[in-house]
């Protein structure tokens, strides 16, 4: 299959395939969106059929050459089309017609909400079928029969909610988004802190983009929260949402895909790709956690959904809202430039107070009962007290297995993979797996170095501290959430034993921290809070910071208050101090000065070029050409800097050895020219290793 974006009168050489047949009569992209993916694909130096390719429905190769459009393959899917009756609310005349009792609330919902399937009042008013035909029968509602979008997994039917009361900030948050959807949009950083109801600002404003018949696409860092927010959307507006993302069958995916480029559907949630959904008049994309870094596309196209999502919203002249209780410092620098506006939500939605947060200093704290250091004595205490007054409490651990290495006792040796500069994890079922390229063996019997027999686990992972707190409180229900136990479905489902009060521990890795509203979860503790600190990295402070406010805000949200518990050797740690006080402000403001002072992000940008290779010596050699290719343009763009060559922090990934150079400059254009010049050069880099280019990079291992 092939792709045609337009006309090119430049003459050619060589052959020219022919078009064998044109799959759809309609395009699979439309103006927007295919102007808005050129754009993506020129600032990030991507070949235009991968970034084309993001957007396109996830039609099988095979199945291609069979049919003539996606709307055939639909059917040869065995897409099911059926109607369902919807209310439409009519104001007019009859105005002294209308009925008291369930009949008021019915209408005054409808008012409120908007249209919504029969079947959806039902679950809220039984009777709501007869009585929306006796509205019909007064002038008030007008039923409609509408064409079902594909029924998906979305769950079982959830009942019409009402619209809460807004705080104040919310509502001048809500006016503000709809003021902007109406007339030219804008970008706008929604800084909220925990539990201060951001998703129902979303929600209104989604609603605000309906009622001028435009669509919506909402984004979110993580899996695991979509069906948490498909929940509370169908809610609000019924079944007539698309729900994108990676794990979702083919099938799901294109049956959403065609439900949004025909028009019957124009809101969707999803992780990243979801930025690329067909949605008619787009008015508003939402990035719920701006701040995450998975946003970030670590391979093929490397693009930042939340800097794309500004980018589309603004083609598009809609608006985009980028929410966070921790906002990324390059978000923070959009408001100080005037490219984007401040909405605040200063407090929680139900007044709860922010929980305590109370740091324990290893270095003069025992272990508690287990004898672990790692669970010490006030976190083996706070959970006593938790549990017996049938509380809940999260654990979050950043590691996943049994233990993060295996080490000899007798030379100091480290289990590593043969692939991948790591060291191996132990899983409790026994084996040794590398996290990065999923290598995996059975534990050795001896060390491969010294052959000794001395071979011991070393750290604490997930999985054993779910076997220590076993057997430290064997009455209590214990979970795991990580990515051994699942994303998707299986990961909500965790979370949704939690939420029903089927577990009182949940022991978990970052999965635990994102968005989970979780009313009676009253302790959380972090069990090693420097390992996100001591990254190789000049976003090490900030995403540390981030994580440990997120986590802490997971405790408190219901009518109990929260407490929370961090672990660490260094508790003058400027993350951790700021994180105590729940001071986002202060920390922002420090961080922001160390970064102009250094010259990092956002005061200046960078592109990584990573060179890799199978053999190191080609690697290092290829790398060093790139360098002087690069010096050499910076001689002519005197603004660029050129950073290496340099091993990557993580100097061999999956058998391939891994440099690189880092271009930074406070002038886009000279960091274009860079990078223009490299490319100009690659057909004499040898064909054995390989370039890749990182614009705006967020990992630098």
């Amino acid at each position: 299959m092939g792709v045609v974006l337009g006309p090119d009168e430049t003459p050619k050489t060589g052959k020219l395939k022919s078009i064998i047949s044109v799959l759809d009569e309609t395009p699979a992209l439309d103006r927007e969106l295919l102007g808005f993916i050129e754009e993506l694909a020129s600032y990030y130096f991507a070949p235009i059929g991968e970034a084309v390719r993001l957007a396109l429905p996830p039609i099988e190769r095979e199945a291609a050459s069979e049919i003539a459009s996606p709307s055939l393959f639909a059917k040869k899917i065995g897409i099911a089309r059926r109607t369902q009756r919807w209310a439409v609310a009519i104001v007019g005349d009859s105005e002294a017609k209308i009925p008291r009792g369930q009949a008021q609330l019915v209408l005054s919902h409808l008012r409120a909400v908007g249209d919504a399937p029969i079947r959806s009042l039902e679950a809220r008013w039984p009777t709501a079928g007869s009585i929306c035909k006796r509205l019909d029968q007064l002038g008030l509602v007008r039923i409609e029969e509408r064409e079902l979008a594909f029924e998906t997994n979305l769950g079982a039917p959830v009942a019409s909610d009402t619209p809460p009361s807004l705080t104040k900030a919310q509502d001048a948050a809500r006016a503000r988004l709809t003021r902007a959807i109406e007339n030219d949009g804008g970008t706008f950083l929604l800084h909220g802190v925990t539990g201060s109801g951001k998703t129902e600002v979303y929600l209104n404003a989604i609603a605000s983009a309906k009622a001028q018949s435009r669509g919506s696409i909402v984004l979110v860092p993580e899996i695991a929260l979509t069906p948490q927010l498909v929940s509370r959307f169908r809610a609000r507006f019924g079944d007539e949402l698309a729900v994108l993302h990676s794990e979702l069958p083919a099938r799901e995916r294109l049956a959403m895909w065609t439900d949004l480029r025909s028009g019957r559907v124009n809101v969707v949630i999803g992780a990243r790709s979801a930025l690329f959904a067909p949605v008619e008049k787009l008015g508003l994309i939402v990035v719920d956690e701006e701040h995450d870094s998975s946003f970030k596309q670590e391979d093929g196209v490397r693009y930042n959904a939340r800097d794309m999502a500004i980018l589309r919203a603004r083609r598009a002249r809609g608006v985009c809202v980028l929410g966070s209780a921790t906002p990324s410092l390059e978000s923070e620098h959009l408001v100080t430039k005037a490219k984007a506006e401040r909405l605040v939500l200063p407090s929680r939605a139900r007044e709860q107070t922010l929980p305590k947060v109370q740091l324990v200093d290893l270095r003069r704290m025992g272990p508690g009962p287990t004898g672990d250091r790692r669970l010490s004595i006030p976190m083996h205490r706070a959970i006593e007290k938790t549990l017996a007054a049938g509380e809940q409490t999260i654990l979050f651990l950043n590691r996943r297995g049994f233990a993060p290495s295996v080490l000899c006792d007798t030379c100091g040796k480290t289990l590593e993979c043969p692939s991948c500069a790591v060291a191996l994890t132990f899983h409790k079922r026994g084996k040794l797996i590398c996290h990065y390229c999923e290598y995996e063996s059975l534990m050795p019997k001896a060390c491969p170095k010294c052959d000794a027999t001395s071979l011991t686990l070393d750290g604490l992972g997930t999985e054993k501290l779910e076997e220590t707190l076993c057997k430290a409180f064997p009455a209590a229900r214990i979970g795991r959430l990580d990515r051994d136990v699942g994303g998707g479905r299986k990961g909500e489902a965790i979370i949704e034993k939690v939420r029903s009060g089927e577990l009182d521990i949940l022991v978990g890795t970052q999965m635990v921290t994102k968005g989970h509203d979780l009313p009676n979860v009253t302790l959380v503790g972090v069990i090693n809070a420097d390992a996100a600190l001591s990254i190789p990295d000049f976003r090490a402070t900030e995403r540390g910071f981030q994580l440990m406010v997120q986590v802490a805000g997971r405790a408190g949200r219901g009518d109990l208050p929260g407490q929370v518990l961090v672990q660490t050797y260094d508790p003058e740690h400027p993350a951790l101090t700021f994180a105590q006080t729940h001071d986002v402000n202060g920390f922002i403001a420090r961080e922001l000065k160390d970064r102009k002072e250094l010259g990092y992000p956002p005061y200046s940008r960078l592109v990584l070029l990573r060179v890799d290779a199978v053999d190191e010596d080609v690697a290092k050699e290829t790398c060093a050409r790139v360098a002087a290719i690069a010096r050499r343009a910076a001689e002519k763009a005197t603004a660029l800097q050129v950073i290496g060559p340099a091993p990557a922090p993580l100097t061999r990934l999956r058998g391939r050895y891994r440099f690189r150079v880092l271009l930074r400059s406070v002038e886009r254009r000279a960091l274009r020219y860079g990078v223009a010049c490299v490319l100009a050069a690659r057909s004499e880099l040898p064909r054995a290793a390989r370039l890749a280019i990182d614009v705006d990079p967020v990992q630098l291992l």
